[in-house]
């Protein structure tokens, strides 16, 4: 009988899973009520869906103007939203938990392991602490160095504004509130050539988008490099990577219409928000292909593990990348910094690699056929969604319910983690651990 009991348990990757859609549901009732908008009118079932999937997976496509059609109680809904997708359901109910005075489980402390992507659950208690003092200071920094900016444009509504885009900057999130009737969906267009704005929000997505641990890292190391765990040293090295080429490619090939030093804020925002938080300060419709031929491959690797962004995250890029290079140099072992990688990180690398480029290509090719829209424009779309990015060529608004539909199973799917859903969806179906016999094949 105790065996039959302990089957219905709940895993913890199921728990994330059902976790994030219990939250999603929760917040589409909340915003489906007419005092979420400024006209007082309900919202349909599948408006408010979309907006709430893409307030709590972080990514920031809509179909309605934030700025424009929602209320402050609107905006605030997805302001939570945001904030709970950020730190991760699973993060969020250990706080109420440690803020009640209630003792952490077991259970619970793995739950949270798994959430974060920590390598063990001792220290979990601590760390989950660390984590939400951390989001607080940085988001609330953050909203003082914007706060000046903003007062000056829009008075005392420039705190409200302040807040709202320090957290969705550091939550990865891409929504913005500067909308009006008269300019919908303008994002940061209007901040393209202010320092600050770019400065300050490119900052919080990084800090967002490196990780929990790489945060854990740096606070109890400082800047001793070489004591930083091999993680942290890959996700600190390809994200600067990732940062510095491409903001170098798009300053060179692209957006020569700008005066040089607005350029090089361009090009390095792009850059930046383009791996995970789509935000724009620039028309992106108007920038070439092989522009966009690079920006979906930015959104597809994404931010890092345990961080506020999405995508297949850029370990999984990076381990990729050094199985190829020793596969090159005709070495049984990959490694980095006098390291060498786990085989069941290579697999766990090609894996995730091929679930989020098959969502990625399926999601833009059903949208295409559906809408009968250009097979390029709509598989920049399919990447924002499933790299939980949020940036668009302008087609997302336009959209049938059946295409929205696939971006938010993108959404979702991109924000849960691809381990996150394999393990949850076949957890308990191994077969077990019996060696086949072996036979050749050729690859290549």
């Amino acid at each position: 009988m105790s065996k039959i009991i302990r089957k219905k348990h709940l895993t913890s990757f199921q728990l994330i899973i059902l976790g994030f859609a219990g939250v999603i549901l929760f917040g589409t009732i909340l915003l489906m009520f007419p005092i979420a908008t400024l006209e007082n009118v309900p919202t349909p079932f599948s408006e408010a869906l979309f907006t709430a999937t893409s307030a709590v997976c972080v990514t920031g496509l809509v179909v309605k103007d934030t700025g424009s059609y929602w209320s402050v109680f609107g905006q605030t809904v997805i302001l939570v939203l945001i904030q709970i997708g950020g730190l991760g359901v699973v993060t969020v109910a250990a706080a109420v938990s440690l803020l009640s005075g209630k003792r952490i489980s077991l259970m619970q402390r793995s739950t949270i392991q798994d959430a974060i992507s920590a390598p063990k659950v001792g220290g979990i208690v601590r760390l989950t602490r660390f984590i939400l003092k951390g989001t607080l200071l940085i988001e609330t920094v953050g909203a003082m160095l914007l706060l000046p900016v903003f007062l000056s444009d829009y008075g005392l509504k420039g705190v409200w504004m302040a807040v709202f885009h320090s957290v969705s900057a550091f939550c990865n999130a891409g929504f913005d509130i500067l909308g009006t009737t008269e300019n919908t969906f303008p994002s940061l267009m209007r901040y393209s050539g202010n320092a600050i704005v770019n400065v300050v929000i490119m900052l919080l997505i990084i800090i967002g988008g490196i990780g929990f641990l790489t945060w854990d890292d740096i606070y109890m190391n400082k800047m001793n490099f070489k004591r930083y765990r091999m993680q942290s040293k890959i996700i600190l090295v390809t994200t600067a990577c990732l940062i510095f080429l491409p903001a170098v490619f798009f300053f060179v090939y692209d957006l020569k219409n700008l005066p040089a030093g607005q350029r090089l804020l361009a090009a390095t925002f792009q850059s930046v928000t383009t791996r995970t938080a789509g935000f724009n300060t620039i028309n992106i419709s108007e920038m070439s292909e092989a522009s966009s031929a690079v920006m979906i491959l930015l959104m597809l690797i994404g931010g890092s593990p345990g961080s506020t962004a999405g995508g297949m995250k850029t370990t999984t890029f990076t381990v990729l990348l050094l199985n190829a290079i020793a596969t090159f140099r005709s070495q049984e072992n990959a490694g980095a910094f006098g390291r060498r990688l786990e085989y069941h990180a290579i697999k766990n690398a090609a894996t995730i690699s091929m679930l989020y480029f098959t969502l990625f290509f399926c999601g833009g090719l059903a949208i295409s056929i559906y809408e009968d829209i250009p097979l390029l424009d709509c598989l920049y779309e399919a990447a924002s969604a499933v790299g939980t990015v949020g940036l668009t060529l302008g087609i997302t608004p336009k959209l049938h319910v059946f295409s929205q539909v696939v971006l938010i199973i993108l959404m979702y799917l991109g924000r849960v983690g691809g381990l996150t859903l394999i393990y949850a969806v076949f957890s308990g179906r191994n077969r077990g651990n019996a060696r086949l016999p072996l036979e050749k094949i050729t690859v290549g």
